[in-house]
């Protein structure tokens, strides 16, 4: 079995980390240092580097609590970062050794939540199929709706019907740097009323990942008569468009203005060839939100998460 060097993250790999996430087989903007690093004051960083003599062929974005590895908390999926063309058996010999770090560093329990299919862009499931080899269980699987462009889909007519008859409306459909209207006058609000809950990532936060990632984020809203009625944040990886957040307003739901954009939004980024629409995950049972996010068009993929005892 080949012997691999695995050694913790320091500030001193920023670039070289940064480099391989470019070139990954499995790799997107999230697990770039500069995201990861957004909110490192709530998570003590745990991440690690895996190398075949001076090579790096694989990273493991994540952090820890007391005696428990996480594959990054703070992001929404994660897992083992691998290389392209690595082969099979070299994953298995990685799997076994960063296993036995955890272990001569005390950690007791591995959780990984794994990578939606969509985001590979090459098959990367060596991982998770190690991993349950040598014990990990699911403990959880959340539902994942997406859209594939390459395959025939279809948003519900009764959708359909009511985008045409309100594009008579004069909605305006703006892309903005500053997020903070949508933020403060949309998102926040219907998160507290509907939930008790607020965004993930505060003003602040979001404008400093704007900041660092000008591409790769987006902000949309809609307006009539210079009001904004709805919005939708957008995180874009090479093929996958993801819908982080949406929001509307009271007005803006007796004009089904979040429908209105997300339908927009669909065609758009479909015309710029990319290759799926994520909508996120349905969880708690949540049959209203899935049966909307099935009308516009998506499909039930899944995300499922592991927890190994060692």
């Amino acid at each position: 079995m080949s012997t691999y060097v695995i050694k913790r993250y320091h500030k001193d790999h920023y670039s070289i980390w940064n480099s391989f996430i470019d070139t990954a087989k499995n790799g997107t903007f999230l697990f770039k240092r500069d995201f990861m690093e957004y909110h490192s004051d709530r998570f003590q960083d745990f991440s690690l580097l895996v190398f075949d003599q001076d090579k790096l062929i694989g990273v493991f974005p994540a952090n820890v609590k007391d005696t428990e590895v996480y594959s990054h908390l703070g992001l929404t999926y994660g897992g083992l970062i691998l290389k392209k063309r690595i082969g099979g058996e070299r994953v298995k010999n990685m799997v076994h050794q960063i296993i036995d770090f955890l272990r001569l560093h005390d950690i007791t329990d591995l959780y990984v939540k794994s990578i939606p299919v969509f985001y590979h862009q090459q098959p990367s499931n060596e991982f998770l199929f190690f991993l349950s080899e040598l014990g990990a269980k699911r403990c959880r699987r959340d539902l994942n709706l997406a859209i594939d462009y390459q395959r025939p889909f279809a948003i519900h007519k009764s959708k359909l019907k009511n985008y045409k008859k309100r594009a008579e409306l004069g909605f305006e459909i703006r892309e903005e740097d500053d997020f903070s209207v949508f933020w403060n006058q949309v998102l926040k609000p219907r998160l507290k009323e509907k939930h008790g809950t607020k965004p993930v990532h505060t003003i602040e936060e979001i404008h400093l990942l704007k900041h660092n990632f000008p591409k790769a984020i987006q902000q949309f809203v809609i307006l009539l008569d210079n009001e904004v009625l709805a919005g939708i944040t957008i995180f874009k990886t090479k093929e996958v468009v993801k819908s982080q957040y949406g929001a509307v307003t009271d007005k803006g739901e007796t004009h089904r203005a979040l429908d209105f954009l997300f339908i927009s939004l669909i065609e758009k980024y479909k015309n710029e060839g990319y290759r799926f629409f994520d909508m996120g995950t349905v969880t708690d049972n949540n049959y209203g939100l899935l049966k909307q996010k099935e009308e516009l068009g998506c499909e039930i993929y899944t995300q499922d998460f592991y927890r190994l005892s060692l």
